[in-house]
């Protein structure tokens, strides 16, 4: 079928975590995981495709995701010429502690003659359920070059804009030939009294959320609480929710007066009616998206590719 950002899906259940990499957040990041995993119910098989990060504090919170996943088979692609991490035997997972979970102490039984290992037995009610039960299926690739992490880096910032490129792609007319900039879109108007938001990754002073919320790429999330709007002014939420994430959107642009949010979004209007929360991560929308517009005269606001990088 092709390349992942050529047949987009609409996922069962999903997540705003809002950054590429969970290393500034690892707790939550395990919060978003059982968050996703609790709506699995095991009709299909579940394929779980971890991250690259497997080296220091990576390879603890792999140790964490496979304790709290229990899979039934783990495929470990060892990187070519390159022994650093050990094999992820059941053996190795059950006794190495991991970021946010203790490891199982090698037992005083490990030290005794083989006869009296044997009575060495725990009493009932008091077994091990924390030993993992899997099947590791090890592969070593022969080809070179396998798994350099600088190209890996590179590649996945392509497809991630690939990604967001197909996504917008679904807000273009079919019947028209040419693709409509941004300005050509019609936009959603939503009150600032009917959504909640929240900047993931930083610390945003209130007075101005709105400058880092104008051109922005946003999540559009549930909050199980309802919203309710002390102020005229925006909704803040002080903390950053695990909650379902309906799809995403371009804050097109805000009214400080009339008290809107313009939003451009492919997500449709009956899932839209469900969002109440307004997530922005660091997640860029593609440069491609705002320098490359056509028809658009003079000089285009809050972009420009030529500044001092000493700022």
């Amino acid at each position: 079928p092709g390349p992942p950002f050529t047949h987009q899906q609409t996922p069962r259940k999903m997540v705003y975590y809002g950054q590429t990499s969970c290393e500034q957040d690892t707790e939550r990041y395990l919060d978003v995981v059982k968050y996703v995993f609790s709506s699995y119910k095991k009709e299909v098989p579940l394929v779980i495709n971890t991250m690259g990060w497997v080296k220091g504090e990576g390879l603890l919170l792999l140790i964490d995701i496979i304790r709290l996943l229990s899979p039934s088979h783990i495929v470990q692609m060892d990187v070519y010429d390159w022994k650093a991490m050990a094999p992820l035997t059941p053996e190795y997972v059950h006794l190495t502690p991991g970021l946010y979970t203790k490891g199982k102490q090698q037992s005083k039984c490990k030290q005794m003659s083989m006869n009296a290992a044997e009575s060495w037995k725990p009493s009932e009610g008091e077994g091990d359920a924390s030993a993992p039960e899997y099947k590791l299926l090890y592969v070593h690739p022969e080809f070179p070059r396998a798994g350099v992490a600088g190209e890996a880096r590179v590649h996945s910032g392509v497809l991630r804009d690939m990604s967001i490129l197909g996504y917008l792609g679904q807000l273009q007319y079919p019947d028209i030939g040419a693709v409509l900039p941004l300005h050509s879109l019609v936009p959603y108007q939503v009150p600032f009294s009917a959504v909640a938001v929240r900047v993931i990754h930083t610390d945003v002073a209130p007075t101005n959320i709105m400058y880092a919320m104008n051109a922005s790429w946003v999540g559009l999330c549930r909050i199980p609480d309802e919203i309710r709007c002390q102020s005229e002014g925006p909704v803040l939420l002080t903390q950053t929710p695990v909650c379902d994430c309906f799809g995403f959107g371009i804050v097109r642009g805000v009214d400080m007066e009339k008290k809107l949010y313009y939003i451009l979004t492919p997500v449709p209007p009956e899932n839209l009616r469900q969002v109440n929360c307004l997530l922005l991560g660091n997640i860029a929308i593609p440069n491609c998206v705002l320098v490359g517009q056509q028809g658009v005269e003079g000089e285009i606001p809050y972009v420009t590719s030529d500044y001092n990088y000493s700022i």
